[in-house]
């Protein structure tokens, strides 16, 4: 037997884009055709929290880490996940991204790129957006890997 638990949408919620910061704020902010996403915790389930905000990650070398965000109370269904290789090994600078094939984890393409899913209110479905390569970028500029502090900019170009 599965129990879940839903909870109305915010609708006094009027997302901003936050301010750039290095200081481990938890902010976020991506714009998806036009809309703004930003990172809101859920309610949960069996005890856990739905966390907005999640990086995934090892400090060995050659692996892969994430960055998970995702609106749980706006009931768009907004998430984007960036996939960075071997991103303990590079840390900070500037990287191309590349072509998602929109799967995350270890299904993901082993580079640096981006998929996102939003509603669409034209077609009332999901819509899944992969990044494409070579056209943008992922600027980090600061990576502190023991306070799970991931700081930086991105702007790249993504197909349905």
């Amino acid at each position: 037997m599965l129990i879940q638990s839903c909870s109305k949408s915010d609708d006094t919620f009027t997302p901003t884009l936050p301010p750039i910061t290095q200081t481990g704020a938890n902010t976020f902010g991506v714009y998806i055709d036009g809309k703004l996403l930003t990172p809101r915790d859920g309610t949960g389930t069996f005890n856990s929290p739905d966390r907005g905000m999640i990086f995934w990650g090892s400090p060995s070398a050659n692996s892969d880490s994430e960055l998970a965000i995702r609106d749980f109370k706006s009931g768009n269904g907004g998430w984007i996940d960036i996939h960075i290789a071997n991103f303990h090994q590079n840390g900070e600078g500037t990287f191309i991204i590349n072509e998602s094939n929109c799967e995350d984890g270890i299904d993901a393409n082993p580079t640096i790129n981006i998929r996102c899913r939003w509603w669409d209110e034209t077609s009332q479905a999901y819509k899944w957006y992969c990044s494409i390569e070579n056209t943008g970028t992922l600027n980090i500029t600061r990576y502190d890997f023991e306070n799970r502090i991931v700081s930086g900019t991105f702007s790249c170009k993504a197909v349905n």
